[in-house]
């Protein structure tokens, strides 16, 4: 959606037909509601999903929107925060005390209540209340989520979509644009979005998959209005995807705020949702996952989106309380159709005889019978109807039916003329490039171990002696002898890795993020991450309330390369193995062993970097050798001190916790970031993301960028019996913990702060270095249970126990009471809601989760300009300290 001609192809031509049937009317609304909601700006310069992750005033208040001019924003925030209220368009009508006629002096009490307004006008001034502040202008949800990714570039489009689909809202699929004489086919926009859902009946973890809703074949059933009906289709909807006891809104509906308030530009749109099954019988509506389309507006009025339907459907419902000569010629016309129609009548509304007879010549057209035919009036019991509708569609789905994916649905909508987002040139050439990655990988250990030759033992040999080396600096009076011997192995190590070449896969890798089109850099990331998550497969996923049933056996790993969990290929291995290339060469030169004329990987960083301002979360620490690659990072962040140019303070906010505690979901709903969640997808290390900071903003803020870090899958919960892990795992949190002037540490019980991170505390405090601690304890488990308030400033340890409990393990005596009880002192505890709002994958986000994750980041962010976070650096000063640590 970049431009007018960015070479999209409308197939036979049948979309120019369709261009000449909008008449001037329809073509000048889309402009009003642009203007209406102050987007018309972004028709040619699209918003982007960079520009709305700024750090700004707004980010700061829970406001409410007053002028239609507010509500995009505000529908992005509550967006971001995975809000349920976020399609809520209403206003608040903020007036100044001096908007209203004042009141005259001598106004008894009696005289005030009845005041009338006009007694205080002149004559000649009777319309001047017009000119006062008026109520919202009421502009319907559907309207404000189409006109909003129409100013939207591909990526923002993705996100707003992601964000949706764990709101358990319906999603856009049939974009209309009268304006510009097209639809769009959300295909891109649809790929992020991805579902784990039960199989079969629960066996054991293995019953669980997760996959992308654009790739899963299922059975689909399209809902559809002809001319007027007085049966809600989005009601119905809702309730047959719905249990009983617990409906949802899924597609927006009449009786939901501003439901009634007219469609300007959403007629046409189509929507889609899916039902995915738990495993667990009293929840599941349907034994296995299925589709279901919603066109908005009537089948007369949108025919090329019906058609589409007809095609894409294993059974299309059709509402409508009258048949008309009209609308059996449109249906007449599907008598080719291979798809089944079931008709849902109120005929008491309708013409009666009128309806039968024109459905008794439909029947031998569209093969259907009289069960074919259902009635539903204001008497019928819509508990009994809604049964029944999931019976015909059981059925329809056992019967040998028509499955179609998203994929396959473009492929239909390409041959109608609609347009397809994902057609743009910059897209399909990233995809290739991609593909071609891609399909040499046969064997992921075999792909790293051929392929990304300087990681696995080169890189953790290199890793050991480096950490020996460092340790040396701690001893009295350390042996020359042993030193000098550490600095020929190292070296002797970094120069077998500068003697190898990157392999082609890492050049064509390279490549890809090389291209001077930054769209098609992004696109390209995209398809490495969606092709390597999709090799061999799809991976088992743990239920949600299994996961901090592997914490105790995580904690007792002792080797230090043991894996917490298996690893998947990702684009931080490539990255990782530029990092190697370009360590081993900065070692060569460090040493005098290379003249630095004749660096070959020197570039590596601004490449690196160029991802990193562009949203993409980098390697910090090592995964797979768990420790900080000191020249690579130093030379990202001196890349980034030439980027950043002025805007270069920064405020370092890091989130510590074991994995499966929701930390990089937190910071992911906080701040709309894009850190990996769920244990048996995520990556090893350590990864730090941008955000900036509005100009407008950073000298109140006092910084110019918040650098976020995820502690990822370092801090694996080992007790201090570990030896070897514990002491890892406490000099890491000391890493992240140093580097930091916020640190967020997330827990799921409150007796169960990892060790290692009790230890860095102490640590900290010997330092001088203490930065603003917030505890998050959130709750994994059931949503209907009542939670406490979101903040309490009550003890989270147990000061003479625990902190001295680490302190003797590791240094051998224990913490000043001083220490300990300052700590207590200002420890700020959250205690945050569960995460979803029922179970999981049919859940919503629950709102008091995202509420409470709103207020830890405005008191995050008022910390911060309070300057109650420490001193903030700027990137000469991390780098320094990076060093130090």
């Amino acid at each position: 959606m970049e431009g007018d001609d960015c070479g999209f192809h409308y197939g036979d031509g049948t979309n120019e037909t369709q261009d000449n049937d909008f008449p001037t009317v329809e073509r000048s609304r889309l402009q009003e509601m642009l203007s209406l909601l102050g987007l018309e700006t972004y028709q040619v310069q699209k918003l982007t999903l960079q520009g709305s992750l700024q750090i700004t005033f707004d980010s700061m208040k829970n406001w409410a929107p007053q002028v239609p001019k507010d509500l995009p924003w505000h529908f992005l925030r509550k967006l971001q925060a995975l809000n349920a209220e976020a399609r809520n368009t209403t206003m608040v009508l903020d007036m100044p005390p001096d908007a209203w006629p004042a009141e005259k002096e001598s106004q008894t009490e009696e005289e005030m209540i009845y005041w009338d307004p006009a007694e205080d006008i002149a004559t000649d001034d009777i319309y001047s209340f017009s000119e006062l502040p008026m109520p919202d202008t009421p502009v319907n949800p559907l309207d404000l989520v189409c006109a909003l990714l129409l100013s939207s570039d591909t990526f923002l489009q993705q996100e707003i979509l992601l964000k949706m689909s764990l709101c358990q809202f319906a999603l856009p699929l049939v974009l209309p644009d009268s304006e510009n004489h097209y639809h769009t086919f959300l295909l891109w926009a649809l790929r992020g979005v991805m579902r784990t859902c039960c199989l079969q009946p629960p066996r054991g973890l293995g019953s669980f998959r997760e996959d992308s809703v654009v790739l899963s074949r299922v059975p689909t059933f399209a809902f559809v209005r002809m001319d007027v009906s007085s049966n809600s289709k989005s009601q119905l909807l809702n309730a047959i995807l719905s249990p009983t006891r617990r409906q949802g809104d899924c597609f927006w509906h009449r009786d939901l705020n501003l439901g009634t308030n007219p469609r300007e530009i959403a007629d046409g749109l189509v929507e889609i949702s899916w039902f995915f099954p738990s495993g667990k019988e009293d929840l599941d509506v349907f034994p296995e996952p299925m589709a279901f389309l919603n066109l908005r507006g009537d089948i007369g009025s949108h025919w090329l989106q019906f058609k589409l339907l007809t095609e894409v459907s294993s059974a299309v419902f059709i509402l409508t309380d009258n048949i008309s000569k009209k609308e059996y010629k449109l249906l007449y016309s599907m008598k080719e159709s291979t798809t089944k129609y079931y008709f849902i009548l109120s005929p008491y509304r309708g013409k009666r005889n009128t309806n039968l007879r024109f459905l008794n010549r439909l029947i031998p057209v569209l093969r259907i019978d009289h069960s074919h035919v259902l009635v539903k009036v204001s008497s019928t019991d819509s508990e009994s109807f809604v049964r029944r509708i999931r019976s015909i569609i059981c059925s329809v789905a056992r019967s040998p039916c028509r499955r179609m994916s998203v994929e396959d649905m473009a492929h239909a909508a390409r041959k109608l003329g609609l347009r397809i987002d994902e057609d743009l040139e910059e897209c399909q050439k990233a995809k290739d490039r991609a593909q071609k990655i891609i399909r040499k990988i046969k064997d992921v250990d075999a792909y790293k171990r051929d392929e990304l030759r300087l990681q696995g033992d080169p890189a953790r040999k290199a890793a050991q002696v480096e950490r020996e080396f460092c340790q040396l600096q701690w001893v009295s009076e350390p042996p020359e002898k042993h030193r000098a011997e550490l600095r020929r192995r190292f070296l002797e190590l970094r120069v077998q890795q500068n003697g190898q070449e990157p392999t082609s896969g890492v050049q064509e890798f390279i490549l890809g993020i090389s291209s001077p089109s930054l769209g098609e850099r992004q696109y390209f990331l995209r398809w490495m991450e969606w092709g390597l998550a999709r090799l061999g497969p799809p991976r088992p996923r743990q239920p949600p309330e299994t996961l901090l049933t592997l914490r105790p056996k995580l904690g007792g790993a002792s080797d230090l390369n043991e894996p917490l969990w298996p690893e998947p290929l990702g684009v931080e291995h490539f990255l990782r193995e530029m990092g190697q290339f370009y360590e081993a060469e900065s070692c060569l030169v460090e040493a005098g062993r290379l003249p630095a004329a004749q660096r070959r990987f020197a570039h590596f960083p601004g490449l690196a970097v160029d991802l990193l301002l562009g949203g993409l979360p980098l390697e910090l620490v090592d995964g797979a050798t768990l420790s900080i690659p000191v020249r690579w990072v130093t030379g990202l962040l001196k890349e980034l001190h030439v980027r950043l140019d002025r805007r270069s303070r920064l405020v370092v906010l890091s989130a510590l916790g074991v994995p499966g505690t929701g930390k990089s979901t937190l910071l992911n709903t906080m701040f709309g970031l894009r850190f990996a969640t769920g244990r048996s997808c995520s990556p090893r290390g350590s990864f730090m993301q941008l955000l900036p900071v509005a100009e407008g903003f950073s000298q109140d803020l006092g910084c110019d960028q918040i650098l976020v870090i995820d502690s990822g899958g370092l801090i694996g919960g080992a007790l201090a019996s570990a030896g070897d892990r514990f002491e890892l795992e406490a000099s890491l949190a000391t890493l992240l913990m140093g580097l930091s002037n916020v640190t967020v540490v997330s827990v799921a019980d409150t007796k169960d702060i990892p060790p290692a991170v009790l230890h860095a505390f102490l640590r900290l405090e010997k330092m001088g270095h203490m930065p603003n601690y917030q505890f998050v304890h959130q709750s994994l488990h059931d949503l209907s249970v009542p939670s406490p308030k979101p903040r309490d400033r009550r003890p989270l340890l147990d000061p003479p126990s625990d902190l001295s409990r680490a302190a003797t393990h590791m240094e051998k005596q224990g913490g000043s009471f001083r220490t300990q009880a300052g700590l207590a002192e200002r420890q700020h505890v959250w205690h945050i809601p569960a995460l979803w709002h029922g179970a999981p994958p049919m859940a919503a986000v629950s709102l008091g989760y995202s509420e409470a994750i709103f207020e830890l980041k405005r008191c995050l962010l008022e910390n911060i300009r309070n300057g109650l976070s420490n001193q903030n650096k700027n990137i000469q000063q991390l780098i320094e300290l990076v060093r130090r640590l």
